[in-house]
This record gives structure tokens, sequence and C-alpha cells, in this order.
């Protein structure tokens, strides 16, 4: 019952005044689309370089909390570009989208990162001033960087997978 009523709201974004302009606007669905992949690369760019540290594969002579809390106002601009910009597109696609296999994943892997990052920053952050300067960094922060790899790296592909997916 509820996947009907899912598709109802989907097909009545994508009708709407809103949706209808940005699809069959000349430059806006591309200009929006173009906004969209620079809030990748920022959060993207940021996160890594990040997690980049954790693992100790760059910047293992900066203590991690100086690497890391510079960054998450980047990180946080380039997330809100990404999401509105995301939302965009979506309100565009919405009937597309609804049945696109990439997109769906693309939603359940951004939840999945959230869910890391936010475990990490709730545990193991928490405690860094204990870890940051040591030579290896806690198992945990390493696990956490390679989810956290691994997880928006899947986020980009299915992102560009989006769009070749059949449309039904």
């Amino acid at each position: 019952m509820a996947a009907p009523v899912l598709q109802q709201l989907c097909d009545w974004i994508n009708d709407s005044q809103i949706g209808t302009r940005i699809r069959e606007s000349d430059n806006l669905f591309s200009a929006i689309e173009t906004v969209h992949v620079l809030g990748i690369t920022l959060m993207a760019g940021t996160i890594a370089l990040a997690d980049l540290r954790l693992l100790g594969l760059a910047l293992k002579e900066v203590p991690a909390s100086e690497v890391v809390n510079p960054l998450v106002r980047l990180t946080w601009l380039g997330f809100a570009v990404m999401l509105a910009s995301g939302a965009l597109l979506f309100w565009a696609e919405a009937a597309m989208l609804y049945g696109n296999a990439a997109f769906r994943l693309k939603l359940l892997l951004l939840a999945l990162a959230a869910a890391n990052a936010w475990i990490f920053h709730a545990t193991t952050y928490r405690r860094v001033s204990q870890w940051e300067t040591a030579a290896r960094t806690p198992p945990c922060a390493r696990a956490a960087a390679l989810c956290s790899l691994a997880l928006w790296s899947a986020v980009i592909v299915c992102g560009r997978a989006i769009a070749y997916q059949p449309h039904h």
C-alpha cells in the first residue's frame, strides 16, 4: 500500500510547476547538476582528506583533530549544496527516479555513510585527544575511515549510474 502512495507522491512532485520548469528548461537542469557535482566534490574531498589522515596515508605528522576539525565546516557546506541541488534534481525527475535501482541504492548508501560518520563522531572521535598523535590511529578509527571512503565512493558511482538505468 505504501508503494502506490509513494509513487503518486513522486508523480505529483514530478508534475509540479517547479519540477516541469527545471526538467523542460534549456539550461536549468544542467546548471543544477553542475552545482550538485561541485557540492559533492567539496564534501567528498574534505571527507577523503580526513579519512586518509585517519588511515595514516596522508598528513601523518599532523594531529588528527588539526586535520578533521577545520574540514568539518567545509564538509557541511558541500553536503548542504549537494542536498539542496539533489532535491531540485529529484523534483525534476521524481517519477523516473522512483523506480530507478541506482537511485534507491544511492539513498541507502547515503544513509549508511551518515550513520558511519555519526557513530564515529559519537564514539571514537570523542576520545581523539588520547590517540591523535599516536603512530597508528585506533582500529575503529581506521575501520570508520575505510567504510567512509567505500560508502562515499559508492554513492558517487550510483549517482552516475542513475542516468544509465532504464526509465520505467
